[in-house]
């Protein structure tokens, strides 16, 4: 296995860097270089964008985590919180709710889920300048209580100071002090007095502004189970394909370009411009080296991770790290497996002399040569091997002798 992987990298990168045998001089390997760093850049920018094409589990469920939230929250505000969200601070030039759920929609693949629209719509009945003005008194009057609140830890800070300075008969017009040790609590008690009639007020608005028949319905819809319970399936099953969506996106993206390269690169071979033929083979390999990658990335995130995921936690409940072993043993063996493939039909010398024989070119360099000829007058390259049983010579890397059909050892070959 270990001399295939090597024989497979010397030929890689002598493919990768030689034209008709021939090795790049500095100046046009840099230039290569440089074309395979731009055209990648490209190509994974290219993958990004196709990617968000179809629209994301959270763009197709934009209510979700919001409506979870609600749900699991435990204060007694949960209900005005909610109700808030749903009054902006800044309304100009503002989208509705339900319009901004649906402008993802264009130019992309996919729809925003109808439970998500109608939340939206619940919310925009609520959005009008009366509640607005009920959301921004309860503002004031909470930044009245901060000052208040700010100026009793102010003088709560300084009494023991003020309490000395009266100790030592210090005139008030020569202390540092905001309030005097005679006045500090009767000012502590005004501001608690004032605190608590603001808090109050805001109690009362608060109630008037869920009271409202808007806020009811909102409140109402929230608490639907059923509602819930459908967007909370369609959030999982649209979170479960999401990456294999993606990846099947990518792909699409990729595999013309791959099929493309390979394509001019095998043209390119046989007739015999080099120059071309390295060219589509960097194209090719710059092509593969991103699905390569996308591929393992849905590995780790993707719809075999999940269903591997899943079998580990019921069958080996809090033992997770299961995981990592299934994949140590897993991309091995999808690794000796992609190895056999390019070893048998990409890089198979026997699959490669036979049609270069047919069309009278040599083994080695694929160049045109005549018919007779023993050396590649290019390459160099010595075309026959003697058969091990009429003696007589026969084209290397071919499976059987051309006098006498029998099968040559591979070893030979």
């Amino acid at each position: 296995m270990f001399a295939r992987i090597r024989r497979l990298l010397s030929q890689f990168f002598s493919k990768s860097r030689t034209i008709n045998n021939e090795p790049l001089n500095k100046v046009s390997l840099i230039v290569i270089i440089l074309i395979d760093i731009f055209i990648l850049i490209n190509v994974f920018t290219g993958l990004d964008d196709i990617s968000r094409w179809h629209i994301s589990s959270t763009e197709a469920y934009p209510c979700y985590s919001e409506w979870q939230d609600y749900r699991t929250k435990t204060t007694n505000d949960k209900d005005y919180e909610i109700v808030r969200l749903s009054l902006p601070s800044d309304t100009n030039n503002q989208l509705s709710f339900q319009r901004n759920y649906q402008q993802v929609e264009v130019g992309h693949l996919g729809k925003v889920s109808k439970s998500c629209l109608q939340y939206a719509d619940y919310k925009d009945k609520i959005n009008n300048p009366e509640k607005q003005q009920i959301i921004k008194t309860i503002d004031q009057e909470q930044a009245k209580i901060r000052t208040f609140e700010q100026e009793n830890r102010t003088i709560q800070a300084q009494y023991d100071s003020t309490l000395l300075e009266k100790i030592a008969g210090q005139g008030r017009e020569q202390s540092i002090n905001q309030v005097s040790a005679e006045k500090a609590k009767q000012t502590l008690e005004q501001n608690n007095r004032q605190i608590s009639t603001l808090k109050q007020k805001i109690s009362t608005l608060k109630n008037e502004l869920l009271t409202k028949p808007e806020s009811i319905s909102f409140i109402a819809f929230l608490k639907d189970n059923n509602q819930f319970h459908e967007v909370d399936k369609g959030y999982q099953k649209a979170s479960f394909w999401y990456p294999s969506i993606q990846l099947a996106f990518q792909s699409l993206f990729l595999l013309p370009l791959i099929l493309i390269a390979l394509s001019v690169h095998k043209f390119a071979q046989g007739r015999g411009y080099g120059l071309i033929s390295l060219i589509s083979w960097h194209l090719l390999v710059i092509f593969f080296i991103p699905l390569i990658i996308k591929i393992f990335e849905f590995l780790q995130i993707g719809a075999i991770y999940k269903f591997i995921f899943d079998i580990i936690s019921v069958i080996f409940v809090g033992l997770l790290f299961l995981i990592n072993y299934v994949y140590i043993l897993l991309i091995p063996i999808i690794g000796f497996g992609i190895i056999q493939f390019f070893q048998k039909f990409v890089f198979n010398a026997k699959v490669q002399a036979a049609s270069r024989v047919q069309k009278s070119r040599c083994v080695n360099c694929a160049k045109k040569i005549r018919h007779l000829d023993t050396y590649c007058p290019h390459c160099g390259y010595y075309q026959y091997i003697e058969c091990q049983n009429c003696h007589n010579l026969t084209y290397k890397h071919l499976s059987y002798c051309k006098h006498c059909g029998t099968s040559q050892d591979s070893s030979n070959l």
